[in-house]
């Protein structure tokens, strides 16, 4: 066969292919006889058309380039900028310099050397914009591109990075603005594109569906994951429902190998829209806290504290004199209800204390040694944690001989208690068997077991030796300034 017959052929193949896969796309009513139903009753199936979304939305969408002065010795100042991006976000290292050249500080005399290239859109025709608060971090100049090819200084009004979320402005009036959409609306399997600048490449679409709500992978937030392919430089832009509404900015990828792998976060748009509204207003965000280390509840300790199910925030720790501890919440505490709404995740607590206007009070509803209380909380302002502090046993205590539960403990001293602020408690010396596999250690303190509070080495040993052999036994433990319970499951 010769060149002109095998053209010939191959045409006819990708045309066949084509054809094919079409009819397969429209329900199959092109090539497939129908069996025992007419072809007019064969359902079509139709993928949408998104060339009318993205020219009615795209000129919302701007390009963000970030800009920052040479620090001498920066190990990133010939990076290219996406790539430095894409790493930042990502958490990918970058190839460190020769020693010499280590971080120092900007140089005055030297122009800013472009930094990252991003995405954002716009949120009124005044010229505020939202992106991502990783992209303008550290930033000394933004300049923001229009798709009409204008370029804008742009001055940064504020940015969370615990959500993610900055605002800019331009100097411009009567811009195109996006319309933003109502998340509870949008479900699982629901179509939606993005609109951004992946490696620089401005206005590129793409899309996808929505692959699940409320992924818990912040502290502040649930994240919407999707399929829609995300890379570096698309970070701040718009994910839009069929409708063209904004539902999402687009913030981050998992990936093993730093590229897209089919998964990707957005920042669901109402809490993103909270956010901006007080940095437009205030410059920052003010959010409520009440002074807890928390953690997740799992299925296993639910069940033997007597909890039913794995809902709740576990208290680990209450900073002294903040406002869980003026209302006398404690460490072993489990939060299961805000002002009335359930706790199902741990996560949700600090988001519902977060929205919060502090000085306001919240009503907490406890889960402690088996009975549910309900506590009234002054909310405070969020600050820094507090270090922690390692217990010691009382000099010269004797420790008690070994338990069935693997442990060895001894008294604490009353200035040691007066110190980590506890009743009671002893303190683990030594630690082997199912009281080792549970995860218990050196060091720790013991609160309570089974539900009863632990005030000396004498009752700790007593409430041991009640425990069935053959039962799991819950014990809540202090570590540093964290608390958290430990299952040990005895030999039978």
């Amino acid at each position: 066969m010769n060149l002109s017959t095998t053209s010939t052929a191959s045409r006819w193949t990708r045309r066949t292919t084509l054809a094919l896969a079409s009819s397969l796309l429209l329900g199959g009513a092109a090539l497939w006889p129908a069996t025992g139903h007419s072809q007019s009753a064969t359902p079509t199936v139709m993928l949408p058309d998104f060339s009318e979304l993205a020219e009615r939305v795209g000129p919302a969408v701007v390009n963000i380039r970030t800009a920052e002065r040479s620090r001498r010795g920066s190990a990133r100042g010939d990076a290219a900028p996406n790539i430095e991006d894409f790493f930042r976000r990502f958490g990918i290292p970058l190839p460190d310099r020769p020693d010499q050249q280590r971080p120092g500080t900007p140089r005055e005399d030297e122009e800013p050397q472009q930094r990252g290239v991003a995405s954002g859109f716009i949120l009124s025709a005044d010229g505020f914009i939202m992106t991502n608060a990783h992209v303008v971090d550290g930033a000394d100049e933004v300049i923001v591109t229009l798709t009409d090819k204008r370029e804008l200084k742009a001055k940064i009004i504020g940015a969370d990075t615990r959500t993610d979320v900055a605002v800019v402005k331009i100097e411009a009036t009567g811009l195109p603005s996006v319309k933003i959409g109502d998340v509870t609306r949008l479900k699982v399997g629901e179509w939606v594109m993005a609109i951004g600048s992946p490696f620089g490449l401005d206005n590129t679409v793409t899309a996808g569906i929505v692959s699940a709500k409320q992924r818990d992978t912040g502290d502040y937030l649930n994240f919407i994951q999707t399929d829609v392919a995300i890379n570096p430089g698309n970070s701040g832009g718009p994910l839009l429902n069929l409708r063209g509404e904004v539902v999402g900015i687009n913030s981050q990828i998992y990936s093993r190998s730093g590229g897209f792998m089919g998964i990707s976060f957005a920042i669901p748009i109402d809490d993103a829209m909270r956010v901006a509204d007080q940095l437009r207003t205030n410059g920052r965000v003010i959010r409520g806290r009440i002074g807890v280390q928390i953690a997740p509840v799992t299925k296993e300790v639910a069940e033997s504290i007597g909890l039913g199910k794995p809902a709740g925030a576990l208290v680990q720790s209450v900073e002294k004199d903040g406002p869980a501890d003026k209302a006398g919440i404690e460490a072993g505490d489990i939060i299961v209800k805000v002002d009335g709404k359930a706790v199902e995740r741990s996560g949700d607590l600090p988001r519902s204390i977060g929205a919060t206007k502090p000085g306001s009070k919240a009503q907490l509803q406890l889960f402690r040694r088996g009975a549910l209380r309900e506590v009234a909380v002054t909310v405070g302002e969020f600050e820094a944690d507090r270090p922690t502090k390692r217990a010691q046993a009382e000099p010269g205590a004797a420790p008690v001989a070994k338990s069935a539960l693997g442990l060895t403990v001894a008294d604490l001293g009353d200035a040691q208690k007066k110190e980590l602020r506890i009743r009671g408690g002893v303190r683990v010396e030594s630690v082997d068997g199912p009281a080792a596999r549970a995860g218990l250690r050196e060091g720790d303190v013991i609160l309570s077991l089974d539900n009863a509070e632990v005030a000396d080495s004498k009752q700790f040993t007593a409430l041991a030796a009640k425990a069935e052999k053959a039962r799991a036994v819950s014990v809540l433990v202090r570590r540093g300034e964290w608390v958290n319970y430990f299952v040990i499951r005895p030999t039978r």
